[in-house]
């Protein structure tokens, strides 16, 4: 006698999970680099790139774009890499600090270069391990 298992519940349920907790940290990510933004403006912080004003939205729509692109890596990792959670957190990480590199050599002021970089870790310090808790060691 042979038992067969049916994996397809599970695997659909992981990702689905994966994708709720991705796109809740994408919302909470976006919005808190918004209020960081917004509250660097108001502390009278140049949003200034370039000679254009970078809208506070566009810092919650730039945030969402991206999370959503990490959450898109996780999914993958889950299907297809031997320890998806550690790769994922590496992989992270390692595009997080490429992420600080346009703001750090911006056309534009220090406190503004700071803001920028300030914005980027807030956002991977949301997403990242959310998503992460989501994948399996």
């Amino acid at each position: 006698m042979t038992a067969t298992v049916n994996t397809t519940h599970a695997a659909t349920s992981t990702i689905g999970a994966l994708t709720r907790t991705g796109v809740a940290a994408t919302v909470a990510a976006s919005a808190a680099t918004m209020a960081v933004a917004a509250a660097g403006h108001l502390a009278g912080v140049s949003l200034d790139l370039g000679g254009a004003a970078i809208p506070v939205t566009g810092f919650g729509v730039l945030t969402a774009v991206f999370s959503l692109i990490g959450v898109l890596i996780a999914a993958l990792l889950a299907r297809f890499a031997r320890h998806p959670r550690r790769t994922f957190v590496r992989t992270g990480v390692v595009l997080t600090v490429l992420s600080l590199v346009p703001g750090a050599i911006a056309d534009t002021g220090t406190a503004t270069k700071g803001l920028l970089m300030l914005t980027h870790l807030v956002a991977a310090a949301i997403v990242i391990p959310a998503v992460a808790r989501r994948l399996a060691v």
